[in-house]
């Protein structure tokens, strides 16, 4: 049986939430607010907009239009910069095994990511010959938890949602794919990640059965 596997991007496949936290907390104190690790947490998944107006939000901070658009422009600069560097040593252990062996049980596999990055991010780790499909920021207007990127995913792949498997670190991820009554896998902390039909801390602890046992699987 053929099932179509759909990977998030950032904290998945590699770990750009680094690069954003140095880009948002630069931007945060050159406004005199504060910026938390904790903080940018609560900005995983959420777009560069709104990521933006939770910042001001917590600073009590009000700014022109003109200045939110410099602000997010140069944002998104400084992260490039970050990403530009990038090269394979940065992808997630244990993530080309299990592409390699989807790969090798002729699985389909796209990538569904909100970041407009993510074609530039695959070529500078060289994971894009492992994508048939790849939706990013680019292509949708919904942000999860609507699941219109995990849509869109299975619409190029072929595959009916209900035949798809979704990988994410995301709580708005997670209930994306539950949403779209895919198969939805937590990467990260169980206690955040609980709504998902399955967590694990990293791809180390996936094993071939399990996936052989996803392949099999319907979702309920």
């Amino acid at each position: 049986m053929k099932k179509g596997f759909i990977f998030d991007l950032d904290g998945v496949i590699v770990d750009t939430a680094k690069y954003h936290f140095l880009a948002w907390q630069n931007l945060a104190n050159s406004l005199g607010i504060s910026f938390s690790e904790e903080q940018n947490e609560q900005l995983k998944g959420v777009s560069r907009i709104r990521s933006l107006e939770k910042i001001l939000e917590w600073g009590n901070k009000t700014i022109s239009e003109e200045e939110f658009t410099r602000l997010m422009s140069e944002k998104n600069e400084e992260y490039l910069v970050y990403i530009s560097k990038m090269d394979a040593s940065e992808i997630l252990p244990d993530v080309p095994r299990v592409l390699d062996y989807l790969m090798s049980k002729e699985q389909a596999i796209a990538l569904g990511s909100a970041s407009k990055n993510a074609r530039v991010i695959l070529d500078k780790v060289d994971l894009t010959a492992k994508f048939q499909a790849i939706v990013d920021g680019t292509n949708v207007s919904k942000a999860k938890p609507d699941p219109e990127v995990f849509l869109i995913g299975a619409k190029e792949l072929g595959i009916s949602p209900e035949n798809c498997v979704v990988f994410e670190d995301s709580v708005a991820g997670v209930q994306a794919a539950n949403i779209a009554n895919m198969i939805s896998i937590g990467i990260g902390d169980a206690k955040v990640l609980h709504e998902a039909d399955y967590v694990f801390n990293d791809f180390t602890e996936i094993k071939e059965e399990f996936i052989n046992n996803l392949v099999a699987a319907k979702k309920v």
